[in-house]
């Protein structure tokens, strides 16, 4: 069993260009947290470590552990019933899910993150119809919109990241090289789409990842600079004697629930393989950063990456290699490796036989159709498209629309999404986070991926990724009326 789970940083945009992202991003939480929580607890950093590096190295930031109000501007977090965290990092406000042991229940935990930012946008909207503010010493903020996507069009770009468990004892040097290729190929299911080449768009053009551009080495500490295909930061949020967390870095972030459940499933699948000792040496590239822009800019995908052993491989055929070595060990690794196929064969076909799938190829879709029209690239039209299909509201998003029409596919139901809206996983110790801040909201002081501390001062610490259950817990949680009951029944 794998835990994972996404961390996603959405783009904002307020109708007052004025006002900075980072209050506005602050909005966007502490509105949600004051109107639909009860949970007003700041994050406990203790167990932090950023800049740890799983090359054996570590670039301390701190000497002591930072304690940081709940509402401050700019670190604005709320631990959500769900067993989700909500904050603000780099100025966008950022939803990190469960952690879950499956890539089903990754790509719907995600999803759920849609419907707490859309209720945010609503909130703010009220409230600045009612000249009211949530946020101290501040004015009501005036309506903003959310956009699930990784450029700003200026040269920035944020990100969707991915976080997998994986055994302490793996080589991290044969980790690193099994997934470099891979994380080179995949980008022709998971990629977003996007309007621009190069970090600014300055080039027209039409690329099928995001993100590709913004890459500039093999492997880095960094995530908004200087950024590595593999990211190397040590901090497994877990028993660190056992555990590492791939902090993975280079994917989109996905509207399209088929991709981004491929994404997941493809990427633990090959985990897995790498775990059991299956080789991938033999597709290794000879210059994977330039590849990565490369595959980004073929949208034929026909172009062929060089391996270092002579050979030649597309995308699609790196990919079929990756796919021909792994094994699923239950019903969820089953139906990815089955979609996992089908989309490749459709892809091979013609790329846009995907586009009731994949986010680039339903975007290309909508976007070759304007220019077979006669719609010049540099035209600004094309570029609103771009970011209108990522916009997570459903009454504005091209996404949404091409869901109502029935050409885009869906794996799951509205229901599903707000049952993980509410409720957390109840297969992991996010079901105790959750479900703890939620019922002891007023006795909760802090709170983390590793812990719960009380304002009493008491802690409990939840380091065990798979305990802290339902199951294990659900009656003494349930049946505790104060934090005393519920120290001694876990404890105990």
């Amino acid at each position: 069993m794998r835990y994972m789970g996404m961390e996603t940083e959405y783009g904002i945009m307020c109708e007052d260009t004025t006002i900075s992202p980072i209050v506005t991003s602050t909005h966007a939480v502490v509105a949600y947290a004051a109107l639909h929580t009860g949970a007003r607890s700041r994050w406990d950093y203790a167990a932090e470590k950023p800049l740890s590096d799983s090359r054996g190295f570590d670039l301390r930031r701190y000497h002591t552990t930072p304690v940081v109000d709940p509402d401050a501007v700019g670190v604005a977090n709320v631990v959500l019933p769900n067993g989700a965290r909500y904050y603000v990092d780099h100025a966008h406000p950022e939803y990190a899910s469960p952690e879950v042991p499956n890539a089903w229940d990754a790509m719907i935990y995600d999803a759920a993150g849609d419907l707490v930012l859309n209720q945010a946008t609503r909130d703010i909207a009220k409230l600045w119809e009612r000249k009211e503010s949530v946020l101290n010493g501040h004015d009501p903020c005036p309506p903003i919109r959310i956009y699930k996507n990784n450029v700003d069009g200026k040269g920035a770009s944020y990100g969707s990241h991915e976080n997998y468990q994986y055994l302490r004892s793996t080589d991290f040097d044969v980790l690193t090289q099994a997934l470099i290729p891979f994380f080179v190929a995949r980008q022709v299911i998971v990629g977003a789409g996007r309007v621009g080449i190069g970090e600014e768009g300055e080039r027209e053009g039409f690329q099928i990842s995001q993100r590709a551009d913004y890459f500039v080495q093999e492997v880095s500490l960094e995530t908004t600079l200087n950024r590595g295909i593999v990211n190397t930061r040590d901090e497994p949020h877990a028993d660190a004697l056992k555990f590492r967390r791939l902090h993975t870095i280079i994917g989109d972030a996905n509207m399209s629930q088929t991709s981004n459940f491929l994404k997941l499933g493809m990427t633990k699948l090959v985990i897995d393989a790498i775990e059991r000792g299956v080789d991938f040496s033999d597709l290794k590239l000879q210059r994977p950063v330039p590849e990565l822009k490369f595959v980004s800019r073929d949208l034929t995908l026909t172009h062929e990456t060089r391996l270092v052993d002579g050979r030649k491989l597309t995308a699609l055929g790196l990919l079929r290699e990756y796919r021909e070595r792994v094994l699923a060990t239950d019903d969820v690794d089953r139906r990815v490796i089955e979609m996992w196929g089908e989309v490749m064969d459709l892809l091979a076909e013609d790329p846009l036989k995907t586009s009731h799938l994949l986010d680039w190829t339903a975007k290309y879709a909508l976007i070759k159709g304007y220019v077979d029209k006669g719609v010049a690239w540099s035209d600004p039209k094309l570029r609103v498209i771009d970011l209108q299909y990522s916009d997570i509201d459903s009454a504005r998003s091209l996404y949404h629309a091409l869901v109502r029409k029935g050409r885009m596919t869906t794996l799951v139901d509205d229901e599903t999404l707000e049952n993980a809206l509410h409720n957390p996983p109840a297969d992991s110790r996010a079901w105790f986070r959750g479900r703890v801040t939620e019922k002891f909201a007023d006795d909760v002081a802090a709170a983390s991926w590793q812990s719960v501390e009380f304002v009493d001062g008491r802690r409990i610490d939840i380091s065990d990724v798979d305990g802290w259950t339902r199951e294990e817990v659900g009656e003494v949680v349930e049946r505790a009326e104060t934090v005393e009951e519920l120290v001694a029944g876990v404890t105990s």
